[in-house]
């Protein structure tokens, strides 16, 4: 549920066609991703095209945004290297890592970039939240936190955390690519080639690492009972 927070809704306007909804099978190369990312975001803007939100694996990578700083690539020969064009830092991606990129036209939601991240982090929570996961925002922090008070605390004397999901975007004529991932059951000692979006004071964990031993499969269908709630009704895409 969306406990009424009703500016982390962007529904579309009346009468516009449902998003198209793609699952992509096996590992999608990178650069296949940002090409098509590219052609489709244009072809919304232009009108030819629908929004479309697309779930993929990606092999394991690393991938820079606009604000990535040099010094947290900790290992650059352990896996490709990627610009993302988006906006944040370093980030991984691979195996066991559902990303989904999100293609929306925001002239026909709401133009409105921070409503459109707390529209993406609210999908994570709420689908998290529809497997007993407390997902938590933090405001000095981008992506989306647990909580782990099985762990000692933290120098300061907080709880440690553990990051679950990323989120970046780019906005191009108000229309939005790239988007958001999950750690379903990824490596996650490949996290440690980078400093994940710049924050080295807390970790990285999946659904699985948590105990909840779920498939993809099970994971997208969450996900997408939980895009609907704040996007909008979607429709399988080939």
């Amino acid at each position: 549920m969306l406990r009424n927070e009703t500016d982390k809704i962007m529904l579309p306007v009346p009468g516009s066609p449902p998003v198209g909804w793609r699952v992509s099978e096996g590992l999608t190369p990178y650069p296949k991703a940002l090409a098509f990312m590219e052609a489709r975001a244009a072809a919304i803007a232009d009108g030819t095209a629908d929004e479309l939100a697309w779930l993929v694996e990606h092999p394991p990578l690393y991938t820079a945004g606009t604000s990535a700083n040099v010094a947290d690539l900790l290992e650059p020969g352990r896996f490709p290297v990627f610009d993302a064009g988006r906006g944040g830092e370093y980030t991984y991606h691979g195996p066991g890592q559902r990303v989904v990129y999100v293609m929306l036209d925001l002239k026909r939601r709401r133009q409105d970039v921070r409503a459109y991240v707390a529209a993406l982090e609210e999908v994570i929570i709420s689908t998290l939240d529809k497997m007993n996961i407390r997902g938590e925002r933090r405001e000095d922090r981008v992506g989306v936190w647990v909580r782990r008070p099985e762990r000692p605390l933290l120098p300061d004397g907080t709880m440690a955390e553990d990051k679950i999901a990323a989120l970046g975007i780019r906005l191009r004529k108000w229309v939005s690519f790239h988007g958001l991932s999950i750690n379903v059951e990824p490596d996650l000692t490949h996290f440690g080639g980078i400093v994940p979006c710049g924050i080295s004071a807390y970790g990285v964990t999946s659904l699985v690492d948590l105990g909840h031993l779920v498939s993809m499969e099970d994971v997208d269908v969450l996900l997408r009972q939980s895009f609907e709630e704040v996007f909008g009704p979607t429709v399988v895409e080939a």
